[in-house]
């Protein structure tokens, strides 16, 4: 097992999250409790064909130890040619395969939860990753089934073909992320085979993460969604600390606002806002917080009305 990541006890990971878990968020939710970071989901074409933009979210926080790549494939060959570009660079210990993103346009292109009708093809695609790879661990995300719930057989099938351990999200395909997350079929999984089991889907709070944990029996927990605007969940996770000291909420909301200015520049004003109406939640004037940022172009405009709010800010 590489170093910073064993499973002797339970192990919290931040999922990959499309236009949410990128350098910045990721550094933060890292420093504040995190076992595991994983990137967002890129496709192995772009990454075989050395696309700019997808090379450029490859990059990771010094503080990301260990940090994982998730990639996305429909074909063996092109899966093998993105882990190719992934054995150049330094500082990835996990290669993730994708078999769980429900998205229509990746479903099209054959990959995501596409690859659950298709099990052998899964199978020789895990292979390959793990053949061709020079990392320490290869993984899987999947879901239950692509219509029907066929899990173990999924999972048995991760497991056999060399994945050293799994993430399960509780839910088909057909489910989305609307359907009530099935954590007794991820009990089943996690009796059924030998590597470590990932719970994921819907924990979006310390009481509920505690019971997934305990209910499923799982290895660790993988939290998206439930991040989003409480990066803090980590921190909770991590000392058993179920109240947040508003002090600590400020300190970690402004170091997450200075991280994306530092990567993306004055364009992480406008990619902050998303994160200022998440964070603002529940705050009294979060409606007019929202409001005023909707129009300041201004890094330190931003950043000052961001302080004043948070700091004093209380709960309505």
């Amino acid at each position: 097992m590489i170093e910073n990541l064993s499973f002797e006890k339970p192990i919290y990971v931040l999922a990959p999250l499309a236009g949410f878990t990128d350098l910045p968020f990721r550094s933060v939710v890292k420093k504040f409790g995190a076992d595991l970071t994983v990137s967002e989901m890129l496709s192995s074409n772009a990454l075989a064909h050395g696309s700019k933009k997808t090379l450029h979210m490859l990059l990771k926080s010094n503080n990301e130890d260990p940090y994982s790549v998730q990639i996305s494939a429909s074909e063996v060959d092109m899966a093998k040619r993105a882990v190719e570009i992934l054995n150049e660079r330094e500082g990835i210990d996990v290669i993730d395969l994708n078999c769980g993103c429900p998205v229509p346009k990746v479903v099209g292109h054959g990959s995501g939860s596409s690859l659950l009708l298709n099990l052998p093809l899964m199978s020789d695609i895990i292979k390959g990753i793990k053949d061709t790879s020079n990392k320490s661990l290869t993984s899987v995300k999947m879901r239950l089934g692509f219509e029907d719930k066929n899990h173990v057989e999924i999972a048995k099938m991760i497991e056999g073909s060399g994945a050293d351990f799994l993430a399960v999200h509780g839910r088909t395909r057909t489910g989305k992320f609307k359907a009530a997350v099935d954590y007794d079929a991820i009990r089943e999984i996690k009796e059924a085979v030998n590597i470590p089991v990932i719970a994921n889907g819907d924990i979006d709070s310390y009481d509920k993460a505690k019971w997934v944990l305990e209910h499923t029996g799982a290895d660790g927990l993988m939290i998206g969604r439930g991040a989003v605007g409480s990066p803090w969940i980590f921190h909770q996770l991590r000392t058993g600390i179920q109240e947040i000291d508003p002090k600590l909420k400020h300190e970690i909301i402004m170091e997450h606002f200075d991280k994306m200015i530092e990567f993306y520049g004055s364009f992480g004003v406008p990619m902050f806002r998303k994160h200022t109406h998440t964070y603002s939640k529940g705050y009294r004037g979060a409606s007019v917080l929202r409001n005023e940022v909707n129009n300041i172009t201004d890094i330190q405009e931003y950043r000052d009305r961001l302080d004043t709010f948070f700091s004093n800010g209380e709960m309505a």
